[in-house]
């Protein structure tokens, strides 16, 4: 059953008399569960077309359907708390707020979401220990490591275990081993939660582990 479909997505940038075709006529469909890999070469238009996925842009023309409502329908208030509720977020960069805790940063979307400060601590604790940090709550992100910084993203996407989760180069910052390593808990946690999955690489060795791979070019997508 699918969970995500998007119908001949376009994305047009215009600057004066130059019209830039970021993307053309992208047609994907992902089924509840499954681990999609998008793979493409710098510039093939791979994190634009996750934000629009995930509702952070908006397509120049085409359809993104989530459970058959399409998400671009939305007011502003409507998507962030779809947001909030179902989608989880990791980028290249952690994007982790540098005045919180490892604890306080991976709590902050159920606290968004009106969570009692108590259970959202207890809940970001959990992820912490999961995630193999332990040791780092109280940590700032500056305290961290490239990697820890990472963890401590993943578990801030999962903490309210989403049920669509979508990662954008999240290895692309790191060495090889710690990229490895972060690739294979995020693929970990995908199966213990169940959790349907777009993750958009560079590395087709690692986009070979997901269930499905397809490449952008230019802004048009085949599928590998």
């Amino acid at each position: 059953m699918s969970l995500l479909q998007c119908s001949v997505l376009t994305k047009q940038f215009t600057d004066g008399e130059n019209v830039t075709n970021v993307l053309q006529g992208v047609n994907l469909t992902v089924d509840k569960g499954q681990s999609v890999a998008v793979v493409g070469s710098s510039g093939s238009g791979k994190s634009t077309f996750l934000h629009i996925l995930g509702g952070l842009d908006t397509p120049t023309s085409g359809t993104v359907l989530y459970n058959n409502q399409d998400i671009h329908h939305f007011n502003q208030a409507e998507a962030a708390q779809w947001r909030n509720k179902n989608i989880g977020f990791i980028y290249q960069f952690h994007h982790l707020l540098p005045e919180f805790t490892a604890l306080e940063n991976i709590a902050m979307p159920l606290l968004i979401a009106g969570q009692s400060p108590k259970l959202a601590e207890e809940s970001a604790h959990k992820m912490l220990v999961r995630v193999g940090l332990a040791h780092r709550t109280q940590h700032f992100p500056s305290q961290l490591s490239g990697g820890e910084r990472q963890r401590v993203a993943i578990a801030r996407a999962m903490v309210h275990r989403p049920e669509l989760l979508f990662a954008d180069e999240p290895t692309g910052n790191l060495d090889n081993a710690t990229g490895r390593a972060i690739y294979a808990l995020l693929l970990e946690l995908k199966a213990e939660y169940n959790m349907t999955s777009i993750i958009v690489t560079h590395d087709t060795d690692l986009a070979a582990k997901c269930d499905k791979q397809v490449t952008l070019v230019s802004g048009k997508m085949a599928e590998l």
